[in-house]
């Protein structure tokens, strides 16, 4: 970015860009660009602008949750202030659409109609997740519903935009749509499962922490829909008070594992793994083929 002026725009800007990330979402553009003969600038481009969105979800979820870093580093919000955050994220944004607009023209209108969807689906899936926060009833099928928003939209819609750079129809767009929400529903459910049962050296923050927080997760809602008696007691008696103390953490943990809640975790994840796979196995053989398998199986045993 060669702008530097106003500095207050752009020294933020520069700063929440240079910051660590894992880049799955690039990552998935160009595999699949590759496994469809994709053009290499214009699925290049569509790679940048997926993180650069992903990266303006970041910015304003920090100001939503009032986080104080984000990836070791102070958040945007903080080394700066809330407003010039906003803008930050705003136009991040745009910059978003001007990349994408490398499309040509027969795929252009495809490409863009397939990200402000996706803009739709995660500002409608961050409203359930502030709400669920207000809720005491929250179900485990809305918060699949949700995690089908705020996490496998922007991984299809990633998926999606590396095949419009080459000559995927709409058969294998669909087929790379179901490997984005296999993958998004594998990668938030094992993010759960982390949480709890994390080495709290690798996992970088406390262990538990979602607990603690009453946040409504998958083993939560697990929890308290296969309980009963003293167990469905002390989950309920958990989110009513606002979350767990850090001391009950192991016992939390404990009534999981005996309940089963953990190991239907790890099925959860093993199964929408091996669904993403089984698609990703039908498509074309090659390079993007290999690297959308090997991403799979590293989105499923990574440790934190």
């Amino acid at each position: 970015m060669d702008r530097k002026e106003p500095a207050r725009l752009y020294d933020p800007t520069r700063y929440i860009l240079d910051g660590k990330g894992k880049r799955v979402r690039p990552q998935l553009v160009l595999s699949a660009a590759d496994l469809f003969k994709g053009d290499r600038e214009v699925a290049m481009q569509a790679a940048v602008a997926v993180e650069v969105f992903h990266i303006f979800t970041l910015v304003h979820d920090d100001i939503m949750d009032n986080s104080p870093t984000r990836r070791g580093k102070e958040t945007v919000h903080v080394r700066w202030d809330e407003p010039t955050a906003i803008l930050t994220g705003d136009f991040l944004l745009g910059r978003t659409m001007e990349l994408l607009l490398g499309f040509p023209d027969h795929r252009l209108r495809q490409a863009l109609a397939t990200f402000t969807d996706t803009v739709r689906q995660l500002c409608e899936g961050q409203i359930r997740d502030m709400s669920f926060e207000e809720r005491t009833d929250v179900t485990l099928a809305e918060y699949l519903q949700m995690i089908d928003q705020k996490t496998s939209a922007l991984l299809e819609c990633s998926l999606v935009l590396g095949g419009l750079s080459g000559t995927a129809g709409d058969p294998e767009l669909e087929t790379l749509r179901d490997i984005g929400h296999h993958l998004g529903r594998a990668f938030q459910i094992q993010d759960d499962l982390l949480d709890l049962t994390a080495d709290s050296a690798s996992w970088g923050k406390p262990v538990g922490g979602d607990l603690m927080a009453a946040k409504k997760t998958w083993l939560l809602l697990h929890a308290l829909e296969s309980a009963d008696g003293r167990d469905r007691s002390w989950f309920t008696s958990l989110v009513q008070r606002g979350g767990a103390t850090s001391e009950e953490i192991p016992e939390a943990r404990l009534r999981m594992e005996r309940m089963g809640v953990i190991e239907s975790a790890r099925s959860a994840v093993l199964f929408h793994s091996e669904t993403a796979a089984s698609r990703i196995a039908s498509l074309p053989a090659g390079t993007g083929r290999e690297a959308l398998t090997v991403l799979t199986q590293q989105m499923q045993q990574r440790l934190h």
